[in-house]
């Protein structure tokens, strides 16, 4: 090999050393440092409620379950997704509370979640993360980034910061209005009888190749009942009730997809689609057993919005990849970490799991 060849292939991998640097440099923000990016989102939740070495950093108080999800069919309507085929296609998932500190008691109020995983033989896999709320309070990744900190109790008080507050809703009206229609939400008595709502919005996709946005809920079978004050002894009593209700009997959801129409917002997830719009029930989510965090399946899941079967795609909605990406670098940074044993386990649930 001549030289000027030695000396250009030693420049090509110079070069692509050099690239590979420079990417992660910008991936980490620090080539542009006012860029908002996936490891400052996670440094600030780790700012608001400190580091729980081993659990996500937000909704870190969960627990596991398993349970099949049964297809009636009526989703090939609307999507080519071969999780709507009949059948049954198994499932894993997670409910927790929203925050990053796993130990927390359980209050009425606090924000509940519900995440599954769709495994359809086929290997198209589904991942999607729902609230108990019925909007989500920011519109963008900036001002959820912004509200973390805003929201975050003073120390002096323990509450957050009014005025902070006010020029927050101020500079973000959406945000002020979203939160009055989460703060006026009924709230259930349980995770049982709760609905779970995906917030953002996506896309279906037929066989035809016809395109619709759609949102989805997780609607109970069992009849809403309205929340009570936290009994004082019970700092886990929502999963305790939880375990024991599933240690009985599965419990069952439904799957509920809302068609959208031209103008409902996809790109806005504070904003609610009319109620009247078109839904469709396309399943029955079963749930027979349920186990803690330390041995659970749903453990080491990532529950990526952005991992989708063909027939389902992502909305113009900006929080969807930067849901994504921050879900990516809170799970890296997790899997390094040893973990306590789960704050919530499964004793009374032997007999379900």
């Amino acid at each position: 090999m001549s030289l000027i060849a030695v000396l250009l292939r030693l420049g090509i991998i110079g070069l692509v050393s050099l690239l590979v640097t420079a990417a992660f440099l910008y991936a980490g923000g620090w080539l542009s440092p006012d860029r908002l990016t996936p490891v400052k989102v996670v440094d600030r939740f780790e700012q608001v409620d400190g580091i729980s070495a081993g659990f996500r950093r937000n909704h870190a108080k969960g627990l596991c379950f398993a349970g099949v999800f049964q297809s009636n069919g009526q989703g090939l309507r609307v999507s080519r997704a071969s999780v709507f085929d009949m059948g049954e296609v198994p499932v894993v998932g997670r409910f927790a509370l929203a925050g990053g500190q796993p130990y927390l008691p359980d209050t009425p109020q606090m924000v509940r979640s519900m995440a599954v995983r769709f495994m359809p033989a086929d290997g198209e896999d589904w991942r999607t993360g729902m609230n108990d709320i019925p909007v989500f309070p920011v519109s963008t990744p900036e001002a959820f980034y912004e509200q973390l900190a805003v929201f975050a109790p003073d120390p002096a008080t323990g509450k957050p910061d009014p005025a902070r507050m006010a020029d927050f809703f101020a500079r973000h009206p959406e945000s002020a209005h979203a939160i009055e229609l989460i703060k006026a939400r009924a709230v259930s008595s349980g995770f049982h009888n709760d609905t779970f709502n995906s917030l953002d919005a996506f896309r279906f996709v037929d066989a035809e190749g016809k395109s619709v946005a759609v949102r989805w809920s997780m609607v109970p079978d069992a009849p809403f009942e309205a929340a009570a004050a936290a009994p004082g002894a019970d700092k886990n009593y929502l999963f305790e009730d939880l375990i024991a209700r599933i240690g009985q009997q599965p419990v069952q959801f439904h799957l509920v997809v809302t068609i959208g129409q031209p103008g409902d917002p996809t790109n806005d997830a504070t904003v609610a689609w009319p109620p009247e719009r078109e839904r469709i029930d396309v399943g029955t989510l079963s749930i027979h057993a349920v186990e803690g965090e330390d041995v659970g399946a749903c453990r080491d899941v990532n529950f990526d919005p952005l991992v989708l079967p063909a027939g389902i795609e992502p909305s113009d909605d900006p929080l969807l990849s930067a849901r994504s990406a921050v879900y990516s670098r809170s799970f890296w940074r997790r899997a390094g970490e040893s973990k306590d044993p789960s704050a919530v386990t499964t004793p009374a649930a032997d007999k379900g799991a």
